[in-house]
């Protein structure tokens, strides 16, 4: 069986093509996660996703946990023949909701007590607890169990949950199972202070991890804030091993952290915002409930070849959403999810030809003004 592996193939500057090789197949990065919290990225069939390009998808340990319980899960196979997605699945570790949850949770060295959003009850997730549930959603690549702030952070509070977050990844570590092709990633910590970022990169680098992400952004700072992290931050960690950073974000975050640096992404934003009515073009982003696309008979982007791109035009979907229709928020959530898999390609052809920098400059001009409407 493949062991877990990841090989560098082309760079432009700081930007980095690779592949990362594990137990259910290749991942090629940079790479874009669609997020599939419950064991469903929603909206879509997984054979859409499929379709999209996605090599990888997110689950979370939090909700699955919850509903329908990692027990069960198990008892189906596994999260991968329990949604029916043959290829890898990264699962988060659950801090970020654990964060999320401040007024229903409290956090000790031990671990974190939190109550169900769902019933009530209590729960108690361990570092230990988080790796055995994501042992038993047999995810491809486990994270560790960290605590995340929100921003702004005082100093104090980042310095405390960053070293408890290197207190827990030891303890993550030692609770993984290594097995062939399958992957554990450390977190780095430490809000938008850099001597913080840089003790958690050092620190994990000595615990050894398969990868590493970026932690703590996207948690309310803005676009700028988080680029002054990256312009140092991804340089702190191994040049051979992947970069991941976590729940981010807008097509112009992604184009950004490439240019810093990172391989791999998460993020909510394309299912929820085509719920919304909002969709991503080559232009940037529009809102399709606007008057002005009601006798607009384009699709939505000529280069696309999603179903709604191939069979439907704008007037149609600005009707379907406007009219609430389930099938409005399908597909354009299908529609986003092959935009930002398309961007991904793109962005790996331009490395891999040597003008990424061009393409970078280009989209922030082209795009960035569009992503609000």
């Amino acid at each position: 069986m493949t062991d877990f592996t990841f090989n560098l193939k082309a760079q432009d500057n700081k930007a980095r093509r690779g592949q990362i090789n594990c137990k259910r197949g290749t991942i090629q990065t940079p790479a874009f996660m669609p997020v599939g919290t419950v064991g469903t990225v929603k909206a879509l069939k997984t054979s859409d996703v499929e379709k999209s390009g996605a090599e990888i998808i997110l689950g979370n340990v939090y909700h699955l946990m919850l509903r329908p319980s990692a027990d069960l899960i198990e008892k189906m196979g596994g999260l991968h023949n329990f949604m029916g997605w043959n290829k890898p699945i990264l699962t988060d570790s659950g801090g970020f909701q654990v964060m999320s949850l401040s007024k229903i949770r409290k956090i000790s060295d031990e671990g974190a007590e939190f109550s169900s959003h769902i019933d009530g009850k209590k729960y108690f997730l361990t570092p230990e607890k988080s790796i055995e549930i994501q042992r038993k959603l047999d995810s491809d690549i486990t994270m560790i169990f960290d605590e995340c702030v929100a921003f702004p952070a005082s100093y104090a509070q980042a310095k405390s949950a960053m070293e408890r977050s290197i207190n827990w990844a030891i303890r993550s570590k030692q609770a993984f199972e290594k097995r062939a092709g399958y992957g554990i990633f450390g977190i780095v910590q430490g809000s938008t202070f850099k001597d913080l970022r840089q003790i958690s990169s050092q620190q994990l680098i000595k615990i050894g991890f398969d990868g590493y992400a970026i932690g703590g952004l996207a948690v309310g700072e803005g676009q700028k804030e988080m680029f002054e992290v990256l312009d140092y931050c991804p340089d702190l960690l191994p040049h051979d091993k992947p970069r991941y950073l976590m729940g981010v974000g807008k097509p112009s975050d992604i184009v950004g952290a490439v240019a810093r640096g990172i391989d791999m992404f998460d993020c909510v934003i394309p299912t929820r915002s085509g719920r919304t009515g909002q969709a991503f073009v080559r232009d940037g982003a529009i809102n399709i409930r606007n008057a002005k696309y009601q006798y607009d008979d384009k699709p939505l982007d000529e280069k696309c070849a999603c179903y709604a791109c191939k069979n439907h035009s704008r007037s149609y979907l600005n009707h379907l959403v406007k009219s609430n229709e389930i099938l409005g928020s399908m597909l354009l959530s299908e529609h986003n999810i092959f935009y930002y898999q398309d961007l991904m390609r793109e962005i790996r052809q331009a490395i891999e030809g040597g003008y990424f920098s061009e393409f970078h400059d280009k989209f922030f001009t082209k795009t960035t003004q569009f992503e609000s409407a």
